[in-house]
């Protein structure tokens, strides 16, 4: 997943030829253990395997596609095994689940409460999260005027990252 970035940031959300993914990734790893550490919870080896395996690209990975990459490395890997994997990270902010693709990216912004906004390529599935406070907050807002209580909040843009706009 590409760095968080908030709108008003400037630079480009997704990754250029220059990004060093295995530092990204390591980040990721770290970030997780340390939060997990923080809030008493255990990163097992399954689930950190998980999350690895979704950090491995930029790209959203279904759950079916997860089972199949650790049914290549771990023996017998059923699916409960990998939903369950998959709630306890969504539960700590590890990942989240792009609806429109019925997939999961990891969460850049594990840290902390935000309101992710998705920008997904059509062409090479890259996906990059954003967190633009002023959109969540004028949805938040919008949706309050209306009565509507929000639970969760997910904004999904589809259209061409700048690698695939520029071909």
């Amino acid at each position: 997943m590409a760095n968080r970035k908030t709108l008003s940031g400037g630079s480009a959300a997704f990754h250029g030829t220059r990004h060093a993914h295995a530092r990204c990734v390591g980040r990721a790893l770290g970030r997780a253990e340390e939060l997990c550490r923080q809030r008493g919870a255990r990163l097992t080896y399954m689930r950190r395997r998980v999350l690895e395996l979704i950090w491995d690209s930029h790209k959203a990975v279904k759950a079916y596609d997860l089972l199949d990459r650790l049914s290549d490395s771990e023996k017998s890997v059923r699916p409960p095994t990998v939903y369950r994997a998959l709630e306890f990270l969504m539960a700590h902010g590890l990942v989240h689940r792009v609806d429109s693709l019925n997939a999961f990216v990891g969460c850049s912004g594990s840290d902390e409460q935000h309101n992710a906004q998705f920008l997904i390529c059509q062409e090479c599935g890259e996906v990059s999260e954003m967190d633009g406070a002023m959109i969540g907050h004028a949805v938040a807002r919008q949706a309050a005027e209306a009565g509507f209580n929000v639970r969760r909040q997910m904004v999904e843009l589809h259209g061409e990252c700048p690698g695939c706009a520029a071909k």
